[in-house]
């Protein structure tokens, strides 16, 4: 009869004996490599587990890395967007400096040659309508602009003030059909009156024989004739010269020495006996006013 309950071995002999067991595996694999094949077996078999234990932490790290890089990426690009964008605008912006930059010296240049006092003024508006050619300047009343006062950019005359206002003032240009301003001939001297087509930026000169002195190339300035503009300002060139049979007097066209449809900033041109506009003005930085006395 067996008994009731086996006696088997108490739970430290058993520890023991594994103790004594894997001490000497230990010995053998270290001393005689007798293990190294197997475990080389086991290696191979278990390592398909591993790496599918390890796959989906492989991908949570590849798939956080890819959305951290494309972040940072997008980040950085929107980045260096605005900084290009800034640098765009700096750059356009040193570019407009130094373009007013060079039109402000040819202004003073212009000064300087015409030996009048100047002040500086700059367009609103501009109305190129072809039977209504003005523009609209910045300076008025405060400034002392007066109707009539010769208006120049800084290669020749733009026209004449026909309207102040307190805070700015009505030009009307060369090529307005209204305007008539007297000429001469820089080569001979010879005179006549220079009015606006309306039609783009040309002149023509009226009551001219056919027998008048004038050759294509031909520089125009102010005659001085009527006070109200002084002799010797650039006008035009002729450009055109024509004799119509039938028609007592020669067609001349003329392209104007000022830049009508570009310029921005213009010269008033004062009158001698008037004060010095710096006294008078509540705004200096806007302001360039001169007596030039050509010593260069």
């Amino acid at each position: 009869m067996k008994p009731l309950f086996a006696h088997n071995p108490s739970l430290n002999t058993r520890l023991l004996l594994a103790l004594i067991a894997s001490i000497v595996l230990f010995f053998i694999d270290t001393r005689m490599n007798y293990f190294v094949p197997i475990r080389s077996v086991l290696s191979t078999v278990v390592y398909p587990i591993q790496t599918m234990a390890a796959l989906p932490k492989d991908i949570s790290d590849w798939v956080a890395n890819y959305f951290q890089s494309q972040r940072q990426l997008k980040e950085k690009n929107t980045e260096l967007e605005a900084t290009n964008l800034l640098n765009s605008v700096r750059l356009q912006r040193l570019k407009a400096l130094e373009r007013e930059n060079i039109r402000l010296r040819k202004l003073l240049g212009s000064s300087f040659r015409l030996r009048e006092r100047v002040l500086v003024a700059e367009l609103l508006t501009i109305d190129l309508d072809p039977s209504y050619q003005q523009v609209v300047i910045d300076k008025g009343q405060r400034y002392d602009v007066f109707v009539g006062q010769p208006v120049l950019d800084a290669t020749g005359v733009m026209g004449q003030v026909t309207e102040v206002n307190p805070f700015s003032s009505r030009v009307v240009l060369l090529t307005d059909p209204s305007h008539a301003i007297p000429v001469q001939v820089n080569r001979n001297g010879l005179r006549s009156i220079a009015t606006g087509w309306g039609l783009g930026e040309s002149l023509q000169l009226e009551n001219l024989p056919h027998n008048a002195d004038v050759r294509i190339g031909d520089s125009l300035v102010t005659s001085g004739l009527g006070g109200r503009f002084p002799v010797g300002y650039p006008v035009g060139t002729v450009v055109s010269v024509n004799f119509p049979q039938g028609k007592a007097f020669a067609e001349i066209g003329v392209k104007p020495a000022a830049q009508l449809s570009t310029s921005r900033e213009v010269l008033l041109v004062l009158p001698a006996k008037m004060v010095e506009i710096s006294k008078k003005s509540p705004d200096t930085d806007t302001e360039t006013e001169t007596e030039a006395e050509a010593e260069r």
